[in-house]
């Protein structure tokens, strides 16, 4: 098969890396991919929002498959718009429809979808400029620390937990009124704060049957000890050993199968991943988001922990029979570190030389922000480049992670070096 990947993060590599070790994929274009992607498969200059060039492109080299890595293009309806395109309907799209993709693309859709099925979730309520005040009194009914979440797409940032009223009410007003994160919180959802350790559930599903993926737990902080800014992730850790059967349990039944059935009552087309954000509460699983595609740095440790063909599992999403897949798992731990810009998630320069990557053994180094230049590998965006390492539990693959990332060398080069430390 003719496979068209969308995405250049980690993700993408990790999605590339998998599907290039299928026999059913011939071919793998990536776009626009980066360094790491064009070592193995074919980078392709396209804007993956641009859905008019990418139909050109999918025609001109007879494309028989389209996996979405990242959420942009499905909160945009690449999916509906091949579906209903004649010369494009015959393409299979990993990925949900424009209406699916909302529970992304929308904090509030996310939230009537989990109350609407009973699906467990913090108590909450949304705002918009007009009613800001009313945000400003709902927060005085509510015990600190205080969430605000941006409605819309805000690449992983527009979520702010703070502890004084004070500053919430000021940060709500920022949100609405001054538009911290532009069109994104136009309207701000306010949650109750839940006490508990974080993990995420990735399911895979055709629209009525899954596969449950390996649980992780990703580090979303810039500083040790989880302070400092929120990032898109700076490592990850799967499986999540807390996550005994007992808890998985519960995830299946109370989250999971409520899920898929919803979608399903509501005749929203779903044909991908779902990521499940969830937090353990006293064993309890409750739901903290939708994400309509796979994780990054996540899917850098549960993508190479699968040993099932990813070509084939997508093949069966797209012909409506995952019940017939079987689904594979690596024992195994894995985890990932993210090798960051110095200045990120703020602002950080471009452009510098990565050296010391062919000196990496018994670790996979996925490339995010990385492209090449005059046959160099360079940095390229704020999380470079994920290590991921396998080992009998989640130390010593961390310590395999980190022994080879000291032998990788940029200019501003920044990492945790506590990724893991919660858990132990």
């Amino acid at each position: 098969m003719t496979i068209l990947l969308l995405g250049s993060g980690g993700r993408e590599h990790a999605l590339a890396w998998k599907m290039l070790q299928s026999p059913k994929c011939s071919k793998l274009f990536v776009a626009p991919g980066n360094a790491g992607t064009s070592a193995i498969a074919k980078n392709v200059a396209l804007n993956i929002s641009d859905f008019e060039a990418i139909k050109t492109f999918a025609i001109q080299e007879k494309v028989e498959l389209v996996v979405v890595g990242p959420e942009d293009p499905l909160v945009l309806g690449i999916y509906d718009f091949f579906k209903s395109d004649a010369t494009l309907n015959h393409i299979p799209v990993i990925g949900p429809s424009k209406l699916g993709a909302q529970l992304e693309g929308s904090k509030e859709f996310a939230k009537e979808f989990l109350v609407k099925n009973n699906i467990p979730t913090a108590a909450y309520a949304s705002f918009t400029k007009e009613t800001v005040e009313k945000g400003c009194e709902f927060l005085e009914t509510l015990q600190p620390p205080f969430v605000l979440k941006a409605d819309g797409l805000a690449a992983g940032k527009g979520v702010l937990i703070i502890q004084d009223l004070e500053e919430a009410k000021t940060e709500l007003r920022n949100m609405l009124v001054h538009q911290k994160f532009g069109n994104a919180s136009a309207k701000v959802v306010i949650e109750e704060f839940l006490d508990g350790i974080e993990l995420s559930c990735f399911v895979l599903t055709d629209g009525k049957n899954y596969k449950i993926l390996p649980t992780a737990k990703d580090y979303k902080r810039i500083g040790e000890g989880d302070t400092g800014l929120n990032t898109g992730g700076m490592g990850a850790v799967s499986p999540v050993p807390f996550a005994d059967a007992v808890l998985l349990e519960k995830i299946e039944t109370r989250i999971v199968k409520p899920t898929i059935a919803g979608l399903q009552k509501d005749n929203i087309e779903y044909k991908g991943f779902v990521f499940i954000g969830l937090i353990n509460v006293k064993g309890e699983p409750i739901v903290i988001e939708y994400n309509v595609r796979m994780g990054d740095p996540e899917t850098e440790v549960v993508i190479p922990r699968l040993k099932s063909d990813l070509v084939e599992l997508f093949q069966a999403v797209s012909n409506q029979t995952l019940d017939q897949a079987s689904l594979e798992i690596d024992d195994r731990s894995a985890t990932t570190i993210m090798v960051v810009s110095g200045g990120y998630p703020e602002d950080y320069d471009k452009g510098f030389e990565i050296t010391g990557l062919e000196k990496i053994q018994d670790s996979i180094a996925f490339h995010a922000g990385t492209k090449l230049e005059n046959d160099k590998v360079v940095t390229n965006g704020g999380r470079v480049i994920a290590i991921t390492s396998f080992g009998d539990n989640f130390q010593e693959a961390i310590k395999k992670s980190y022994q080879n990332i000291e032998k990788l060398h940029f200019d501003k080069m920044y990492y945790r070096k506590d990724i893991g430390f919660d858990l132990l």
